[in-house]
């Protein structure tokens, strides 16, 4: 599909929720005609209405149209996905283990790094993410080698999806004398200067984090760290980065990766952690760990934006991962309970960037004419059943193009 405008007919799209004695029971659809026109949909036709255009017309053959996915944490630099299969080691020292894995495989992945993360790519364009921040590792055992990489696989797929780019010092910002290498990151191509724990890896949470937001300002750029931490130290490091954050004035333009800590602290304080969050506009991408789960749902009601996101996909660090956003926060679903028709569609929000067809009180908010025309054809009835179920993905879209699926005139 190459055509600049074209009508997509026959999209099933959410109008409201269904009521029964007050209660909501159901979700409401119809289908639709959708006019496309470069990259953006131009306009909405109800499928009784006959379309006299001679653009071409594509089929949706009834199926739900959703708005994209996003993946909001993953490295698409160092996977072991579309290789042979390699389980991880038993990480005897921990983290440790890990990052001393990492100065000789780091060197051993490079003659594939692009190829992988190209693969990569088309899984997860595949599952329907058209959005992708991955954290890239930039420091003394790679250089700029990976950043390189990702900034040509990028490339290739600029038509296919969005690829944001964290310059992550994997090995620490200050253990690893990395700030250099992450300016030079930022100068050519990276959009975020990453972190990592900066109590237990560099050893010095003020000057680690003064490292980072200073780098951050010099190269107006934005900020993604790493905060595994726990307890006490993990809020403490927050309420540090808050803090940083309000002096430089960078409100909206950090994210917390994992966070923890947020999962060790409960009442007033996990209420007041929240506030402080939601008033600097810092954000959280969570990978909806099992073993730690933070409470994302009490962070969106507080107002603290939450993004979802694979982080590994079998590498040294884990085995597991699908690359599927869907699956995902279906996983976040089960896991809070969220289980009536309006709970379930809702959760789309975190995989999306706020974005679902309906408002909490069944109000149609997308598409209009205007919006991206980034979506999602999945074979379900509504959201709700998208998210329980893990609905097949028919068709993926970005800027009006098709960059899965086979949609025929």
């Amino acid at each position: 599909m190459s055509a600049k405008a074209y009508w997509l007919t026959n999209a099933t799209l959410e109008t409201g929720y269904q009521l029964q004695h007050g209660v909501i029971s159901g979700t409401q659809t119809d289908t639709f005609h959708i006019q496309i026109e470069n990259g953006k949909i131009k306009e909405i036709l109800p499928a009784k209405v006959s379309i006299t255009s001679d653009l071409p017309k594509y089929d949706a053959k009834q199926y739900l149209m959703l708005p994209s996915f996003r993946d909001m944490h993953i490295h698409l630099d160092k996977t072991y996905y579309g290789g042979k299969w390699k389980a991880p080691t038993i990480p005897e020292n921990g983290i440790w283990t890990r990052l001393q894995e990492e100065e000789k495989l780091i060197p051993e992945l490079q003659s594939q790094a692009a190829d992988r993360a190209k693969k990569l790519i088309d899984l997860l364009l595949s599952a329907g993410t058209t959005h992708i921040r991955s954290h890239c590792n930039v420091g003394p055992i790679e250089g700029l080698h990976n950043l390189e990489t990702l900034l040509c696989a990028s490339e290739d797929y600029q038509d296919k999806a969005f690829v944001e780019i964290v310059a992550f010092p994997q090995q620490g910002m200050l253990r690893s004398n990395a700030a250099s290498l992450i300016r030079d990151a930022l100068r050519n191509g990276a959009g975020y200067v990453g972190g990592v724990d900066p109590a237990s890896i560099d050893g010095d949470v003020e000057k680690s984090l003064q490292t980072v937001m200073e780098l951050a300002v010099e190269g107006n750029a934005k900020i993604d760290i790493h905060l595994h931490e726990a307890g006490q130290l993990g809020i403490f490091t927050m309420k540090r980065l808050a803090a940083l954050t309000e002096e430089a004035g960078w409100q909206g333009r950090v994210t917390l990766s994992h966070a923890f800590a947020l999962a060790d602290i409960h009442g007033n304080e996990l209420d007041e952690m929240a506030e402080i969050l939601a008033q600097q506009g810092i954000s959280i991408a969570s990978s909806v760990s099992l073993s730690k789960t933070i409470p994302i749902p009490f962070l969106h009601q507080k107002g603290v934006e939450v993004f979802l996101g694979d982080d590994s996909i079998i590498d040294h660090w884990s085995p597991f991962g699908k690359g599927d956003s869907l699956e995902k926060t279906g996983l976040l679903a089960e896991r809070f309970g969220l289980s009536d028709e309006r709970s379930l569609g809702q959760t789309l929000q975190y995989i999306t960037g706020g974005i679902t067809p309906l408002g909490k009180d069944g109000d149609q908010l997308w598409p209009k004419p205007g919006d991206a025309a980034n979506f999602v054809l999945a074979d379900a009835s509504c959201s709700a059943e998208a998210v329980a179920r893990r609905a097949q993905r028919k068709a993926v879209f970005y800027q009006g193009k098709q960059v899965t699926g086979n949609l025929h005139p």
